[in-house]
């Protein structure tokens, strides 16, 4: 918004400089963008309004703001005209009293109309806003929408077919209406649809409410009788109209915005009497058509929520006077006994519509500035804080051992659908399907539902970015899941952390041929170990859209606290992207186990300071037997000279019966105080294997 510093001076008394009030201005929550000085020395503010603040788009509204500010009245425009006894010679009907609030009009009669007419100084003042002079009746109503922030619109009363207005849609007046179009005032044929507000005379549109009006009426050097337009209309069915024909006007942007029902007949006066100022002519009445009055909110404040809030100590008294600076209305004064207000919202302020909005009111004309910073008080528990601490620790090292790992982090919405469910053939006794938490009013129908687990989110970044080219993605997300428990009161929230492995497999000199199951297991292992957790274990999982022979739950002692694998083959023909001969591999972790199975003591252990000794075995063993098992018994022999055991290889094939495998382990025996002898871990060794051979029932592999 563009106000001229000597045209604001007109409405109130301000002593200050420019620069001054447009601080003033913006500590207000106005924020003055550029001060630019012309060559008569008027200044031109340039004023960033925001979208809820349309009562601001105008120089009274600025004034308006600036009399709270100063605590100085306001003065308002001459307005006042007398009409002649003639009859007004036309007929207005509102058709849609849902799009059109309040509909009013003047007939002028024997106006002279020319462009030469309109005075230097209204010229100046229109092309400082943004504005060119067109003719005398034309730069009123613009004058008037700059001034008083309603726009106007006049139509040649001659070009009226019928002396008849209607306001309405087409399909209100036409019933069935076929795509038609009207010639605007720019010259453009523009197309309109059945739901468009429009202005009628008595065959034809005749003007886009609150946009644009039609050339056939418009207002030139001809015209001797005029009927001047000030309405009040719904604001979303303007911008509706606005944006769908790609037309953006000074009515348009104010319209869309909300205008002041009430200014209407006030700007409609005005520019009557400017009109009459230069073009002369004949009042003939008006019409009024107000099918249900304006009725303000009445909003209940308490005194002490403004000061607990602001913190300030400010009486009832100072309050008030900043909200009737406004042009609020206190309903009931108060009293000793009561803290309480009832405010009632003048119709230019309809965005102030609760107990905040108001509080709000009070901070702005107070004064931002005169808040004091301060810290603010909490009680903040040490455990609580340890508490805090540790997760958040726990939650960087996660993040920080995936990020070495390649893998990059992502972000996704906390919705899911229950298609994403389906996709992976949940259960119905599975809580990730039972849990689920229904959003009242969701975005879209495929995200009606919080998360309860993250792999979805995943996968969809996973196709998303195999189709635009990818050949190898690694993702991981931390965020939480929701799982409702069946009553009224709030969902179990737990963080979980998620990944997804995906690399096509492509021709290549170099042949690396480690399963992807096998990174993944690695990557997980590698965030156990940086978070001081060995006693983690995989076992054969049964999660029903992961692969059957290459997946796993990870435990952490008896505790399953996730599940990583490939995704199936069935799940993976669904996606689209079976044709990239990969199958991507999942892994999800509940953070919450985690955290409970963290130790906080460390124990130093010296660098061993005699040498090692070890010893590979295979043993052939039943094929439905968990490798996890035999390291589980390996760690459970009883000596204590067994430092580490892992397995190395397992094998399917020639040379193994059906229905079996075979698993090679190897051994590491370290004393702490001698150097062992090969025939003391022979014999021990041996004992070792036969204790395994005879847990599992297998046999040594020839």
């Amino acid at each position: 918004m563009l106000v001229p510093f000597q045209w604001l001076k007109e409405f109130i008394d301000i002593t200050d400089h420019a620069q001054e009030v447009a601080r003033r201005l913006t500590m207000a929550g106005l924020e003055v963008d550029a001060l630019v000085k012309h060559m008569d020395g008027d200044i031109v503010m340039e004023v960033n309004v925001t979208p809820n603040r349309p009562d601001c788009l105008s120089i009274i509204g600025i004034a308006r703001e600036l009399s709270a500010i100063y605590k100085i009245p306001y003065r308002f425009p001459e307005h006042s005209v007398a009409a002649s006894a003639g009859e007004l010679g036309l007929n207005v009907d509102i058709l849609d009293t849902n799009l059109c609030h309040r509909y009013a009009g003047r007939v002028i009669r024997g106006l002279k109309v020319e462009a030469r007419r309109t005075p230097e100084w209204m010229q100046n003042r229109l092309q400082r806003c943004g504005i060119r002079s067109i003719n005398n009746v034309v730069d009123a109503t613009n004058y008037v929408l700059l001034e008083l922030g309603h726009p106007l619109h006049a139509f040649d009363l001659q070009r009226l077919k019928g002396s008849n207005i209607r306001v309405g849609t087409p399909e209100g007046i036409k019933g069935q209406w076929a795509m038609a179009s009207i010639e605007t005032l720019d010259g453009v044929e523009r197309e309109i649809s059945g739901d468009d507000l429009l202005i009628w005379d008595a065959e034809d549109p005749v003007a886009i409410a609150g946009v644009m009006g039609g050339l056939d009426t418009e207002v030139n050097n001809s015209t001797v009788d005029i009927f001047i337009e000030s309405a009040h209309f719904h604001p979303p069915s303007i911008r509706r109209t606005s944006k769908r024909l790609g037309l953006k006007t000074e009515s348009s942007y104010r319209f869309e915005r909300g205008t002041d029902i009430k200014m209407l007949k006030k700007a409609l006066d005005r520019a009557t009497f400017l009109i009459r100022e230069m073009a002369g002519g004949v009042i003939c009445g008006k019409v009024d058509i107000y099918p249900k009055n304006y009725r303000p909110a009445e909003i209940e404040v308490r005194c002490e929520k403004i000061n607990k809030l602001l913190g300030l100590a400010l009486s009832s008294q100072e309050i008030v006077s900043c909200l009737k600076g406004l042009g609020f209305e206190i309903k009931d004064a108060p009293d000793k006994l009561s803290d309480r207000l009832i405010i009632k919202t003048p119709a230019y302020r309809r965005d102030v519509e609760r107990e905040a909005d108001v509080i709000e009111e009070v901070a702005r004309i107070y004064g931002y500035d005169k808040i004091s910073a301060s810290l603010p008080m909490a009680t903040l528990s040490i455990d609580k804080q340890k508490e805090g601490d540790k997760r958040r620790s726990v939650k960087d090292e996660i993040s920080g051992s995936l990020l070495k790992s390649g893998f990059t982090e992502a972000i996704n919405y906390s919705f899911m659908g229950i298609q994403d469910i389906d996709l992976l053939g949940i259960g119905a006794d599975d809580s990730r399907r039972a849990g689920l938490i229904q959003i009242m009013n969701p975005l879209r129908v495929e995200d009606s539902f919080m998360k309860t687990t993250i792999i979805p989110s995943l996968i969809k970044n996973l196709v998303h970015n195999v189709l635009h080219g990818s050949r190898e993605l690694r993702l991981f997300e931390i965020s939480k899941v929701f799982i409702g428990n069946g009553s009224s009161r709030l969902p179990e929230e737990r963080e979980h952390v998620a990944a997804i492995y995906y690399k096509e497999r492509v021709k290549s000199l170099y042949r690396d041929d480690t399963d992807d199951f096998y990174i993944v297991k690695g990557v997980a292992e590698a965030v156990f170990n940086n978070l001081k957790i060995y006693d983690y274990s995989f076992r054969r999982s049964s999660e029903a859209y992961l692969h059957p022979g290459r997946s796993a739950d990870i435990f952490i002692g008896n505790d399953k606290i996730g599940y990583l694998g490939a995704i199936s083959p069935a799940v993976l023909g669904s996606l689209n992207i079976k044709r990239h001969k990969a199958s991507p591999v999942v892994v999800e972790i509940d953070i919450e186990s985690v955290i409970s199975s963290i130790t906080e003591e460390i124990k130093y252990k010296p660098m061993p300071r005699f040498p090692c000794i070890e010893r590979d075995t295979a043993i052939v063993v039943d094929s439905s037997l968990e490798s996890s098992m035999v390291i589980k018994w390996l760690k459970l022999y009883p000596s204590e000279l067994i430092e580490d055991v892992y397995i190395f290889d397992l094998y399917y094939g020639k040379n193994i019966p059906e229905g079996k495998k075979g698993i090679a382990f190897n051994v590491r025996y370290r004393a702490s105080d001698r150097t062992l002898r090969d025939d003391e871990i022979d014999e021990l060794h041996s004992l070792l294997v036969d204790y395994v051979i005879g847990k599992t029932g297998g046999e040594l592999r020839q």
